[in-house]
């Protein structure tokens, strides 16, 4: 009878042995009835980080635009290999697709039938790119082509400096602006909805993939040099520029921090990302924004006239490289928001939102 018990006792020890051991081999992952851990986004293809909006991420004004968005065939979406998505890095990604297009609205990034310069909605270019990519990060910036019209804007207070007997530009902007933004807001909600719609439908859930949606530097400062503040350089009045600064990049950055809110996206704020930097500001070499630019071989084609000073007053290269500085640093922190600042090293650095308690 001893031995018997003894017998027993030695089987239920092997028992649990061997389960413990299974269990340390195959894991909790590996126990039956429960799902295996996502392996980051689904489907195949290579991972890829995906730009949207408008001039602001095409790379307008980073030159070297591709021959097939430079006015071929009426496409002048102005897609520059120098732009910042071209400069992303993230471990494991391996490729980079910018689908911005210069002057898009929001509408244009939504789904639907609105166009810009021949193109359809980004939003839908996204769906055909997921077929055979795994996105890992989509990078958004828009609006500022909506209500605001911030480059119309920008034409007026141009217009302004010819006519210093009229009112600044500004005057009438500060009567409207907040009105203008507070519009813009649902068009960009919308926009983002539907970006996140076409990922749902391909099966990505939030955690695949990291969505960021971006405001606007002030492309010029009040402290131009008077011999600047010309054709050659940046024609604008001191005081339109002051409250383009203080508060029309302000005000927009706060509109699309609330549609940010709105899509639980990641928001990047450049409101304040080319202080001392901005067209004008220094020698051309150390600005991170063009100065008005005339392309003068443009004038002399019908076709292309209309677009001579598209570039202006938009991220150089060196802005772009910048950028993608500050967003490579706030992808790699995968949470919360931030800002991009200029850093005691002269680079733009992604500056953590203080969130208070």
């Amino acid at each position: 009878m001893r031995r018997f018990r003894w017998w027993w006792g030695a089987l239920a020890l092997t028992f649990v042995v061997v389960l413990v051991g299974l269990i340390a081999f195959t894991g909790p992952e590996s126990r039956p009835g429960q799902p295996s851990p996502r392996q980051g986004p689904p489907g195949t293809g290579p991972l890829t980080v995906v730009s949207l909006g408008d001039s602001t991420v095409s790379g307008e004004g980073a030159g070297n635009y591709t021959p097939t968005t430079n006015g071929q065939g009426g496409n002048w979406c102005h897609r520059s290999p120098n732009a910042f998505v071209e400069q992303v890095k993230i471990p494991d990604v391996t490729a980079r697709v910018n689908l911005a297009c210069s002057g898009a609205p929001s509408e244009q990034i939504a789904l639907g039938e609105a166009k810009q310069w021949t193109e359809p909605s980004q939003a839908q270019q996204l769906a055909n790119l997921i077929k055979d990519h795994r996105v890992a990060a989509v990078v958004i910036a828009i609006g500022a082509n909506d209500e605001p019209k911030f480059s119309a804007q920008v034409s007026e207070c141009f217009k302004a400096w010819f006519s210093p007997q009229n009112p600044p530009c500004s005057e009438a902007l500060r009567k409207t602006w907040k009105s203008k933004v507070d519009a813009m807001v649902p068009k960009v909600t919308n926009a983002v909805a539907d970006v996140k719609k076409v990922l749902a439908q391909a099966g990505y859930v939030p955690a695949d993939y990291q969505l960021v949606l971006m405001s606007y530097a002030s492309p010029v400062g009040p402290q131009i040099p008077e011999t600047l503040r010309s054709l050659n350089g940046c024609p604008f009045r001191t005081e339109d520029l002051e409250w383009m600064r203080r508060d029309g990049v302000s005000v927009l950055s706060d509109g699309l921090k609330q549609a940010s809110r709105a899509t639980t996206a990641r928001f990047l704020d450049l409101s304040r990302a080319g202080a001392g930097r901005e067209a004008c500001s220094s020698d051309p070499a150390n600005e991170w924004f063009s100065r008005l630019t005339l392309q003068l071989s443009d004038l002399g084609q019908v076709d292309r006239a209309s677009h001579a000073l598209q570039e202006s007053f938009h991220p150089n290269a060196n802005g772009h490289a910048q950028i993608a500085n500050c967003l490579n640093e706030f992808l790699a922190a995968r949470g919360g928001n931030a800002s991009c600042l200029s850093g005691a090293d002269g680079k733009l650095h992604a500056a953590p939102e203080v969130v208070a308690r």
